[in-house]
């Protein structure tokens, strides 16, 4: 089914009429204005600490503060704005004042969290009891797991103002130094990140050479990276120290809302596993006609598909897919095209990669820079899931909207499922074979790869805490040794290898990875039920619809899945086997 209508850019006159509308600063005037008038309330008022009644007025207030669309309105337009032109100037003059503007805000109603995570514990579970405040007892519940760990309101201001220069800032400085560097590859200066970009499509010795270069520069650049680590990993130290986190990935998880228990058992079950990984890499030798793998190896392209897919193609294999599984999700899909809520095309200027935006109140929008190619069809499929799992949440109250990372995640990899099964339907048996390659790639980049990640990190924090510092040359050796243990006997690494972790941004950003592998095994796990009885797609958006109104693990078990087992995460896993025995199967019948 095609769109009677496809808009390809953003229509952002959804926000605002244009960038002087002066509906924008009566906006954000309102937003001011009505966020003074609570905070200036219950600052003075005290009494909905210990009164049920007065708990259930503020909250209600605080609540019509989340929901109103000027809270936000404003400042994601002119995002959007950056987003589709970087050099426009004035739009990133703009943002800076209204990022200032908007700290402000939002600093006026920090001491009302902090006030209600001071009630005492007694106060707490009365409130956690009472029928009256049930509708908040999520928010509540967060809050006063959070204020465990919270300090005073002079501290926490503290403690923000020092990040800038004990972490950001040395983050943005060795950003800085690594994206100034270039490799010499074929007669001219290319950046890291280009050779990033282009290294797994290149043939076996090319892929090894550049690899080599770009490790080089990266190791030149070590001592800064060295210095750096050291530095932001010491910070949290102290910061998890004083606010009583007992385990460096305690922070991650709870800002998730996931259980700290759960995910560690997560953790140790796909290590478990990762002869799993093996497996995947013992066919991709066989398809590449190769007895070993260097590191430069590891996501290495076999081929590619000689279908070309324009957006047209794109929007027919997502319609498909969607409609076939619930009409409700090619209808949102449909919507979306026709109203501008989706923006195509590579620009001059635009910024790169996908993404799906999603803010309380305010239309959802999700940028493309497609290509003809089938990966950007997967892509569209990825940032519609997130898209329907923000248009679903919207039954909820604003306080519940919005979603963590890791449920975030599922929704998006499991559209991706419905996706992949209808492109295949494209495909000669020869393309089937690359295209079932390339998904199996990224489950194992998705969970194994992540996981070593999270483990290396683990250990990282950890003797960095006893010892008090690593040198670069313990980081790459310490890093090597947890990529061997997913990617298997095949690989021999070298003590270059190990400098990759100079240019790794996932460790900068504390123990995030395993959200990446939790919802990519959640939604095998979804893919599978639902395979299994079509009738499961109930059940699938009663989970698309939950927002934010429950931890992840409630959630999931609403719908019959219990996240706190392994065994649930096994059975995801043995779905990566079963694709790897298909990869196999096909391989067989169709020789390379």
């Amino acid at each position: 089914m095609k769109a009677k209508k496809i808009q390809t850019a953003w229509n952002l006159n959804l926000l605002y009429a244009s960038k002087i509308d002066p509906q924008i600063d009566k906006d954000i005037a309102l937003a001011e204005a009505r966020v003074s008038v609570f905070a200036k309330k219950y600052q003075k008022d005290k009494g909905y600490l210990a009164d049920e009644n007065k708990l259930f007025k503020a909250l209600t207030e605080y609540e019509a503060l989340e929901g109103m669309p000027e809270g936000i309105k404003p400042i994601m337009y002119f995002a959007y704005l950056g987003d589709l032109n970087s050099a426009d100037q004035a739009v990133q003059a703009r943002m800076s004042l209204l990022q200032e503007r908007y700290t402000k805000i939002g600093n006026k109603l920090v001491f009302f969290s902090l006030s209600l995570g001071k009630i005492s514990s007694d106060q707490q579970k009365k409130f956690l009891a009472s029928k009256k405040l049930s509708h908040f007892r999520y928010l509540l519940k967060n809050i006063f797991d959070r204020s465990r760990y919270q300090l005073s309101e002079a501290e926490e201001k503290i403690l923000s103002l020092k990040s800038l220069p004990s972490s950001s800032l040395w983050v943005d400085g060795q950003e800085k130094v690594l994206t100034a560097q270039t490799v010499l590859w074929k007669g001219k200066h290319i950046p890291l990140a280009e050779g990033h970009a282009m290294i797994f499509g290149l043939p076996k010795k090319e892929r090894d050479a550049l690899f080599a270069k770009m490790m080089e520069a990266e190791k030149s650049i070590s001592s800064f990276a060295e210095a750096e680590l050291n530095a932001i990993v010491i910070d949290k130290k102290i910061d998890d120290e004083l606010r009583g986190f007992k385990r460096p990935y305690s922070a991650t998880i709870l800002g998730y809302q996931n259980d700290e228990k759960a995910v560690i058992n997560f953790v140790e079950t796909v290590t478990k596993h990762f002869s799993i990984s093996h497996k995947f890499y013992d066919v991709k030798a066989m398809l590449l006609n190769q007895k070993e793998f260097t590191y430069a190896d590891r996501a290495a392209r076999i081929g590619a598909t000689k279908e070309s897919y324009t957006f047209e193609n794109s929007i027919g294999i997502v319609d498909r897919a969607f409609r076939s599984v619930d009409p409700v999700f090619a209808d949102i899909f449909q919507r979306f095209l026709a109203n501008g809520q989706i923006d195509v095309l590579a620009k001059k200027g635009k910024r790169g990669g996908a993404y799906c935006s999603s803010t309380i109140g305010t239309p959802t929008f999700v940028m493309l820079n497609h290509v003809d190619s089938s990966r950007s069809v997967m892509t569209l499929g990825h940032e519609m899931g997130h898209a329907i799992n923000s248009e679903l949440s919207k039954v909820q109250s604003p306080i519940y909207q919005d979603y963590t990372i890791s449920v975030a995640e599922v929704a998006s990899t499991l559209f991706e499922n419905f996706v992949f099964e209808e492109l295949l339907k494209t495909m000669t048996e020869k393309e089937k074979i690359i295209a079932l390659h390339d998904r199996l790639q990224d489950d194992i980049q998705t969970i194994f790869r992540q996981i070593a990640c999270f483990n290396f990190e683990v250990e990282m924090h950890e003797t960095i805490r006893a010892k008090g510092a690593l040198s670069k040359e313990e980081i790459g050796a310490m890093m090597n040794k947890h990529m061997q243990t997913y990617l298997g006997p095949k690989f021999k690494l070298t003590p270059l290898d190990g400098y990759f972790f100079v240019s790794w941004s996932h460790i900068r950003r504390f123990f995030y990875v395993y959200s990446y592998a939790y919802g990519q095994l959640i939604s095998r796990a979804l893919y599978k039920k639902y395979q299994a009885d079509h009738s499961y797609i109930n059940e699938i958006k009663k989970f698309l619809s939950a927002g934010g109104s429950k931890s992840p693990e409630d959630i999931f078990k609403d719908i019959g899945i219990d996240t706190s087992k392994p065994e649930f995460f096994i059975e995801g896993l043995k779905s990566i086997e079963e694709d790897i025995k298909r990869l196999k199967g096909l391989l067989k019948k169709n020789p390379q």
